[in-house]
């Protein structure tokens, strides 16, 4: 009798395994499931292209947001949830590549990707993922200077404006490691991918001298009070600009002569994807130009589909050089790399340094 307990809890055991495995683990042939589960930015999507994507494939969309790359990455990593299509970042791209949590692509599955992707921007993302391998490309963007025009009356062309003493408590500046040492280190003519200390510290103390001048460091805030006129200027996203200017017309977007960063967010299939086939056909749909126009009339942020221009018909969009600026604007910028733990924490030190000063 004990031998025959033993062998029924081992049978349990075997049986609760066997469940388990089977609960969302499955690849695709054995599931048979018509699903695709997608982590992707907050509402960054327009739900109606969802809604189309459904009615013409038969494929069900589970869509889970994340707030930053960096709360996306180790759930990822660990495993967690197998997500079939992520739509992370640049310099996160090539971390996740670095680290082999992504597969590659196949591109005769990806028609509208190949077609309507600007090859421009396979080339910038190719400063992340080498050979265009493992990703497309979504949205993309600049980071500039936000100015109102009847507070500011001298010329907005280069980022020594916000050091310019006249516009003190007039300014703002993006609460972020990355993004304020890229105006201080592009300013000084250095790469904003540098981690040599010497660099640093030079950045790190033009950024302490600016302190005196800043109203605020900020995210959403930054957004709100320009648009409000509560500040005469600030350092802002390109797609973000579009929005506050249609909101107030004095408002007006520059990309400094010192170069900027260019960000990209595309399109990638993790390594452990159940449903590969399927997360093909989600990515070549949101490459499809009707489809790219919706996505970007709904964020407003730049589109890679060459498609779209000439397709917008609305006044507020159609040859707006913020959101479909001429090619001097982007060709050449740096996108952000990864630096690894150590440039990161180098980043992250300076910062709380400039913060506490």
């Amino acid at each position: 009798m004990k031998k025959i307990y033993i062998v029924s809890i081992c049978l349990a055991l075997l049986m609760s395994i066997l469940a388990f495995s089977g609960c969302g683990f499955q690849d695709e042939e054995a599931e048979g499931d018509s699903v695709v589960y997608v982590y992707n930015w907050g509402d960054y999507i327009d739900p109606d292209t969802l809604e189309q994507f459904e009615e013409e494939t038969g494929i069900h969309v589970v869509m889970d947001e994340f707030d930053t790359n960096e709360s996306m990455y180790p759930l990822v990593a660990a495993g967690a949830v197998r997500y079939d299509v992520i739509c992370p970042s640049d310099y996160m791209i090539q971390k996740m590549i670095k680290h082999d949590l992504l597969q590659p692509l196949d591109f005769s599955r990806l028609p509208n990707a190949r077609q309507y992707v600007g090859q421009v921007f396979y080339k910038q993302s190719e400063t992340f993922d080498p050979g265009n391998i493992y990703s497309v490309p979504y949205c993309w963007g600049t980071v500039g200077i936000l100015y109102n025009r009847t507070m500011v009356d001298d010329p907005v062309d280069s980022w020594d404006i916000l050091w310019n003493e006249k516009y003190k408590n007039e300014i703002l500046m993006q609460d972020s490691p990355r993004d304020a040492y890229m105006v201080a280190l592009k300013r000084l003519g250095y790469s904003l991918n540098t981690t040599n200390p010497d660099e640093m510290r030079q950045a790190r103390d033009m950024l302490i001298a600016q302190k005196p001048l800043v109203q605020a460091y900020g995210i959403d805030d930054v957004k709100d009070k320009l648009v409000s006129g509560e500040a005469a200027m600030g350092v802002i996203f390109s797609g973000e600009a579009l929005r506050m200017m249609l909101e107030n017309e004095d408002l007006a977007y520059v990309v400094p002569k010192e170069g900027t960063n260019l960000w990209i967010d595309s399109w990638v299939i993790p390594k452990n994807a159940a449903h590969v086939e399927n997360a093909h056909a989600f990515i070549d749909f949101m490459s499809r130009p009707d489809i790219a126009l919706k996505n970007f009339e709904y964020l407003t942020y730049s589109t890679p589909n060459t498609a779209v221009p000439e397709m917008e018909e609305d006044e507020d969009y159609k040859d707006n050089p913020v959101v479909f600026p001429p090619p001097e604007v982007y060709e050449g910028q740096e996108t952000y790399q990864d630096l690894g733990e150590d440039g990161d924490k180098m980043y992250n030190e300076g910062w709380i340094q400039v913060k506490v000063y």
